[in-house]
């Protein structure tokens, strides 16, 4: 089964369900060596936004042979109970990997709780030291968004040395470390953002567009390459003319996909394969945790 179908989308399904076969192998090996990996998940206040998005982490993380457990504050919780709940879980040898689901209360400074997870558990690859590391070349903590979204392009078979790529939007969890992934591998990338003067002729240079700005259908088919590959990261909810709602990314997909030779569904593309590189993170933590305890301790 190949990522790409007839109709030119490159779908996550296939990329994701490679990466989760591999990291079940692997945890199913780590258990039987008395090192089982476990996430918590925590989540503040209401969790309605968020419910589909820890059911979904909850059953592929146990499909693969994981713990998964959840922890949900009041929407009241003081800043400082938070650090503390999360500097005990850092000190837990149980727990493997934690994920602050968002968005928070604003009386929590979303940074601030990001840093409190220790790095070696961050497996979100959020933490300011995860992303220090790629400008180093330290690639395998990245965060989940920016590294699914380089996993599907690697899934088109291009090559990547040389390529040109265009990155529309510059967050600090999705645009810049894109631009890093991709330059380690030898791509040439341009990075637009909201005062880039034109964006539609940096966008029809790309070999590889990626477009992350949170604005639904803003790369048209005149702004894209023929034959390039089109990640679309976007997110949008958009309302029809009978009042439904129904999920959209940041590019007019109907008019692109007749221009290039690839581009992700949303939803289906760049999601499902987010979750399976939060599960392969996880593996890497603990591959990191159980060597500084045998460096410490001996091997068990």
């Amino acid at each position: 089964m190949t990522a790409v179908d007839d109709n030119r989308y490159l779908r996550g399904a296939p990329v994701a369900q490679r990466i989760l076969d591999a990291v079940r192998e692997e945890a199913l090996a780590a258990t039987a060596e008395g090192w089982k990996p476990k996430l918590v998940s925590i989540t503040v206040g209401d969790v309605g936004a968020v419910d589909v998005y820890v059911r979904n982490q909850r059953r592929k993380a146990e499909a693969v042979g994981f713990d998964f457990e959840e922890r949900n504050f009041p929407a009241s919780v003081a800043a400082a109970e938070l650090e503390a709940a999360i500097h005990g879980m850092n000190a837990d040898p149980r727990v493997t990997g934690i994920i602050m689901q968002r968005p928070l209360p604003p009386s929590l400074p979303v940074r601030t709780m990001q840093r409190a997870i220790h790095p070696l558990k961050d497996v979100e690859g959020m933490h300011p030291s995860s992303i220090g590391n790629i400008v180093y070349n330290e690639l395998d903590l990245a965060p989940c968004t920016a590294a699914a979204s380089v996993e599907l392009l690697k899934s088109t078979g291009l090559e990547l040395k040389g390529l040109e790529a265009v990155i529309v939007g510059h967050s600090e969890i999705v645009g810049k470390p894109i631009a890093f992934l991709l330059m380690s591998e030898g791509a040439t990338v341009t990075v637009c953002h909201h005062m880039t003067r034109s964006v539609a002729a940096h966008a029809r240079r790309a070999d590889a567009l990626f477009v992350a700005v949170g604005r639904p259908r803003f790369i048209r088919a005149d702004m894209v390459k023929p034959g390039a590959a089109v990640i679309d990261i976007g997110i949008n909810t958009e309302r029809d003319e009978d009042g439904k709602e129904r999920v959209v990314g940041d590019v007019d997909t109907e008019s692109v996909k007749d221009i290039a030779s690839w581009i992700t569904p949303v939803p289906g593309g760049v999601g499902p394969v987010t979750v399976s590189i939060l599960l392969r993170n996880t593996m890497v933590a603990l591959r990191r945790q159980r060597g500084l305890y045998e460096a410490n301790y001996g091997a068990s």
